[in-house]
């Protein structure tokens, strides 16, 4: 007699194996999604570590000749459209041209034309496609001053460095700390102001931004690892003739000088900090980047465990791992004492203003808070440099050298 099973016995079966299918299909969906997920972190975490080449990522539409000059045709973007003062690096970053004022901008074109002030290296006539930069000087003679090269020794070997001497020196030196991906021409924009408060100006490279060695790993330390570079330019600043120092940072680079104004032997020969666009909190920074890559936000959280975590080394490459949380200096406002300036634009896209706003608030005996407009990142000196100068001077007078001036503007070159 052949088995048979009752229909009440068939619904269970029918529900159990519907179960299972259930609960394999979530089990493989949560396992892709949980894939994706991780390779997402993996990739964003790598990206934050490891140094790249700028990308060419706006064309040249034309070059034009007028009976003043040359004039470049561009895309109208956030940051083309802006007046003030920047560079046009083209040819993979071997030419190099000055952009000026804003000749045209009808917006129903999408295009900009501006006048070309210098073309300091390369044909921008044949050029293509560029990047648009703040940093505007190749170097300190294209400022006017003696191009005076010196070597910093530093781990792995000497790390290049600019020396503009002051015209009257007095003890106190600035160091010039760029920013994560450019290099030590960043930092000429804060030359004049630094000279004509007496101080020589050193400004430095540092590991893996492509002048100074490499580290063993390749790979940023965010600050936690470059400051040691700076440590190592203070020891050169005080063997050369300077008592103290003022450390200028502009984006990672204020972060690195923090981490030096706290880490560093030298810590009480620090005068002051001036901070541009400043990385204060990495965590704030991280989210805003994974948020502006549309990156899920689990992602992005995993991608910043891995970054502070030793298990993450294989995906990172670090050869240690990075504690962003030390590196909050919005929860460690307390322990900002030194004095210092931060100017800081409120649409920075990369480095969002909040955290320099709200670490000046915490800590408004130490800290002083500039809140610059429509400068974008580390722009402010570009957009403004009349202000940008006077604020600055005015506030280093106050803090450094014990004496209020009248306010003076700088001519431009």
């Amino acid at each position: 007699m052949p088995f048979t099973t009752p229909p009440a016995a068939v619904d269970r079966q029918a529900w159990l194996r519907w179960a299972v299918l259930g609960i394999g299909t979530g089990a493989a969906v949560s396992s892709v999604v949980a894939g994706a997920t991780s390779a997402l972190a993996a990739h964003f975490a790598k990206e934050v570590v490891t140094p790249r080449r700028r990308d060419e990522n706006l064309e040249i539409l034309a070059v034009v000749q007028t009976g003043d000059g040359l004039e470049v045709i561009l895309p109208a973007n956030e940051d083309t459209t802006i007046e003030g003062t920047y560079s046009l690096y083209f040819d993979g970053g071997r030419g190099h041209a000055r952009i000026g004022a804003i000749r045209s901008f009808v917006p129903r074109e999408g295009t900009v034309q501006r006048e070309v002030e210098t073309v300091y290296a390369g044909d921008i006539r044949s050029a293509v496609r560029g990047w648009w930069s703040g940093a505007v000087y190749p170097s300190p003679s294209a400022l006017g001053f003696a191009d005076e090269s010196v070597d910093v020794p530093v781990a792995g070997g000497n790390a290049p460095a600019w020396l503009v001497r002051a015209e009257t020196p007095s003890d106190t030196w600035a160091i010039m700390v760029h920013g994560r991906g450019v290099q030590r021409s960043e930092g000429l924009r804060a030359v004049r102001t630094a000279r004509e408060l007496g101080m020589t100006s050193l400004l430095v490279s540092y590991r893996n931004d492509g002048e100074a060695p490499f580290a063993a790993d390749g790979r940023y330390g965010l600050g936690i690892t470059e400051w040691q570079d700076v440590e190592s330019a203070l020891e050169y600043a005080f063997e050369n003739g300077a008592q103290d120092v003022v450390l200028f940072g502009w984006s990672m680079g204020g972060a690195i000088c923090l981490q030096a104004a706290d880490m560093s032997r030298y810590r009480t020969r620090i005068r002051a900090l001036v901070l541009d666009g400043p990385v204060i909190d990495w965590m704030n920074v991280l989210t805003h980047q994974a948020e502006l890559n549309r990156i899920p936000a689990p992602a992005g959280r995993l991608g910043q465990w891995l970054i502070s975590n030793s298990f993450g080394r294989v995906v990172t490459g670090l050869s240690t791992p990075l504690d962003l949380k030390s590196m909050d200096w919005v929860s460690r406002a307390d322990q900002v004492t030194v004095p210092t300036l931060i100017l800081h634009s409120e649409d920075d896209e990369f480095v969002p203003v909040g955290p320099s706003a709200e670490l000046a608030e915490r800590n408004p005996t130490f800290v002083t808070f500039e809140r610059f407009y429509r400068a974008r990142h580390t722009k402010e000196w570009n957009v403004d440099p009349d202000r940008w100068h006077a604020v600055t001077a005015d506030w280093l007078r106050r803090q450094v050298f014990g004496r209020t001036e009248p306010k003076r503007t700088l001519s431009r070159p």
